[in-house]
């Protein structure tokens, strides 16, 4: 298993007791990681406020984040800064729950309108940290662009086609 980039862990059995909502902050370490796990310039903040509560066998986790993030514009090259919030909402179960996704076949059908499955957890432990990182992973543009920024098409040169170079070349026909 691959070490978290950020880790707040929890049990079932915490959650269970009747665990309150959580407030996390990434440290500047913390971030200087995320940031250049996820190809972004900077990461100047990452909060969030977590909560998990008792869902059949495993957990309902929800959570708000907000994150200050700096991308280079695709178009123009130049860093620019943005806000990146995200509601989220994951459902949660221990290996060999009865809700836990069958894999027997090959075939998968996805509904994009239907909930996601549960996420299927190896130990009893839940990282609610982890899941503020994979959501921010899901709002980070991929080709961002600073606002304002317009493509500009490179100007076209009066350049014959390389055909129009050849008939030029062939002796005229009279």
């Amino acid at each position: 298993m691959d070490t978290p980039l950020w880790s707040h862990t929890v049990t079932l059995a915490d959650i269970g007791r009747g665990m309150k909502s959580v407030e996390l902050t990434a440290d500047a370490a913390t971030r200087v990681a995320i940031a250049r796990d996820l190809g972004l310039e900077r990461l100047d903040s990452l909060t969030a406020r977590v909560s998990a509560r008792p869902w059949l066998d495993g957990t309902e986790i929800r959570g708000a984040l907000e994150a200050q993030v700096t991308q280079i514009c695709s178009l123009s090259g130049e860093p620019f800064e943005q806000t990146l919030t995200s509601d989220f909402f994951v459902r949660a179960v221990p290996a060999g729950s009865d809700a836990a996704p069958r894999s027997e076949s090959l075939e998968v059908d996805i509904d994009p309108e239907g909930e996601d499955p549960p996420d299927v957890l190896e130990t009893d432990k839940v990282d609610l940290a982890a899941y503020v990182v994979e959501h921010l992973a899901l709002e980070v543009d991929p080709f961002p662009r600073k606002p304002g920024a317009v493509y500009e098409p490179p100007a076209e040169d009066n350049v014959l086609s390389p055909f129009a170079a050849l008939a030029k070349l062939r002796p005229d026909a009279e």
